[in-house]
């Protein structure tokens, strides 16, 4: 209504607004003009009432009465024009306009109904045509992600772009899948999410009195022949002309034609603690409160946790799908939950950042049930190597962790553990699991805490350069040969076979390493520093 009355042709009657401010918030659907005293009957609401009072009851009760009736029936507003029949308000009129907070105008001047009908009908019907305009861009818009495939996180970042208001997609248990939310935002908004969105889905059902106001949040649901798969959750943001639910509701439909499409693809909720996990890792994140906020809202505990990072590798691309889609049931089986990634590209491993309980210990025993609650094929346990990070307690120094594990599982050697796990059958299988530490591998510990100082990688630089560029130009496998070398000291037979590479040929490699070097690979000095070059800048490439 406010908006009506700054329209020009209503300032040359020079109204006087004769009601507060909530009032005038009142939409305005339509223009009705009529003296009769029995109007009341003729409105659906919304409208708003253009009159000169003529033909209005002359009994002030039956007057009071009459703007009663008007205000029941819901009218947007009462705009009396003066000097027709009223010279002025009548004070009736006035205390029952207030006491039903009915939006009141009085026009001071003569004004052609037909002008000021034409001017507001003009504007709502050019507001239509602009929300159905915008409503058919977002439909296009979602329903073209939805036939292209795009991933759920790309739908969300898209719907809080249209909508300029941080977006959530939560799956049923209230855990965050993805969030299209501001960085800045992400610990203010993310920090007690499950919580906090309970509260809301209780207000929005009705059934939450009492609970914390979630002023306008926006709750869709994401489904499709039956089966709800979780919500949708707009945070407040400015309107939008094809109207914020409306945008919510496509970019639901959209997700759920992905999941139906998906088939018995994977969880939405493992795939975003994937994706998280990858964001952590490539330092994707601002500060560590925002961080672990986040992966909190994940439903992986942080704070007063037990968070240790671990890579299992060694069994295969197959393996690496199987552990993944078995990494939650094992991680809850230990009472804890787990961010997890890897799988095709990673070697056949994969990577989790662990959260277990407090004063857990992280030790053989509990690195086999681990790998037991897998539930692998028979014979790949045997094949599997588990690197473990320290112990942690808050998420910087849990990815640190990860960032430890990632490094031993690049470099050979460790101790080989005979967990007597099950087999698919059930029967003791006698596996044996090599489990690498990092408290087991000091020089490659260090070199984990120095990843980021320049000066180790100069002097990885400087000492393997003339190998890089030999590998580089010719194919050449002389890093992974130093590398066996150096895992094997002493033992050059067992540094042949960890190459895959006859003795005669693995020889005539170190020669060649030798020369290209300008060393003595039997000065101990020169073995150490080297030892020091490959760690660095296998720890360099880790992400």
């Amino acid at each position: 209504m406010r908006e009506v009355l700054a329209l020009d042709v209503f300032a040359a009657g020079h109204p006087e607004i004769l009601a507060d401010d909530a009032a005038l918030q009142q939409r305005v659907r339509w223009v009705h003009v009529s003296d009769s005293a029995g109007v009341a009957r003729l409105l659906d609401g919304g409208e708003l009432l253009l009159s000169t009072g003529q033909g209005w009851p002359a009994d002030p009760d039956e007057l009071s009465a009459f703007i009663g009736r008007l205000a029941a029936a819901g009218l947007a507003c009462l705009v009396l024009e003066l000097g027709t029949h009223y010279r002025y308000v009548p004070a009736v009129v006035l205390d029952a306009a207030r006491a039903h907070e009915l939006a009141l105008v009085a026009l001071h001047n003569e004004v052609k109904f037909v002008q000021l009908t034409e001017a507001v009908h003009r504007r709502i019907i050019a507001d239509q045509s602009a929300a159905l305009q915008a409503r058919d861009e977002v439909r296009s818009r979602f329903t073209a992600l939805a036939l292209r495939g795009s991933p759920a996180d790309f739908i969300v970042h898209q719907l809080a772009a249209t909508l300029g208001a941080p977006v959530v997609l939560e799956n049923l248990a209230h855990e965050v899948v993805v969030s299209g939310i501001p960085p800045a935002q992400e610990q203010e908004l993310l920090t007690g999410w499950e919580a906090r969105s309970r509260a809301a889905h209780r207000a929005v059902s009705g059934s939450g009195a009492g609970a914390d106001d979630p002023d306008g949040w926006l709750i869709v649901p994401v489904e499709a022949r039956g089966t709800r798969w979780g919500h949708l959750v707009a945070l407040p943001g400015p309107p939008h002309s094809a109207g914020r639910a409306g945008v919510l509701e496509q970019g639901a439909i959209a997700l759920a034609l992905g999941r139906l499409t998906d088939g018995a693809g994977e969880e939405w909720a493992r795939i975003g603690r994937r994706a998280l996990l990858e964001d952590l890792l490539s330092g994707r994140f601002g500060a560590y409160g925002a961080a672990t906020a986040r992966v909190e809202a994940s439903g992986v505990p942080v704070d007063g946790a037990c968070l240790v990072g671990l890579v299992i590798s060694g069994g295969g691309s197959a393996a690496a799908e199987a552990m993944a889609g078995g990494v939650d049931a094992a991680a809850q089986a230990l009472g804890g939950r787990a961010l997890s990634s890897g799988g095709e590209g990673r070697g056949g491993g994969i990577r989790l950042l662990l959260s277990l309980p407090p004063r857990l210990a992280v030790d053989d025993a509990l690195v086999l049930k681990l790998v037991r609650e897998l539930a692998l094929p028979p014979g790949v346990v045997e094949r599997l190597v588990v690197s473990v990070g320290p112990v942690a307690n808050d998420l910087e120094g849990g990815l640190a962790s990860l960032g430890e594990a990632i490094d031993l599982s690049r470099s050979p050697g460790g101790r080989r553990v005979r967990g007597g796990m099950p087999g698919a059958a059930g029967a003791a299988s006698g596996g044996v699991a090599e489990i690498r530490r990092s408290d087991d591998r000091p020089l490659a510990r260090l070199v984990a805490s120095l990843r980021d100082d320049h000066r180790a990688l100069e002097h990885g630089e400087r000492m393997l350069t003339p190998l890089i560029e030999y590998d580089l130009h010719r194919g050449g496998d002389l890093l992974d040969v130093l590398g066996a070398m150096l895992a094997h000291p002493g033992n050059r037979t067992a540094a042949a076979t960890a190459s895959h590479l006859s003795r005669s040929v693995f020889y005539q490699r170190i020669a060649l390493i030798q020369d290209l070097l300008g060393v003595d690979l039997d000065d101990g000095e020169v073995l150490t520093a080297l030892h020091f070059a490959l760690l660095v800048r296998r720890s360099a490439a880790r992400a």
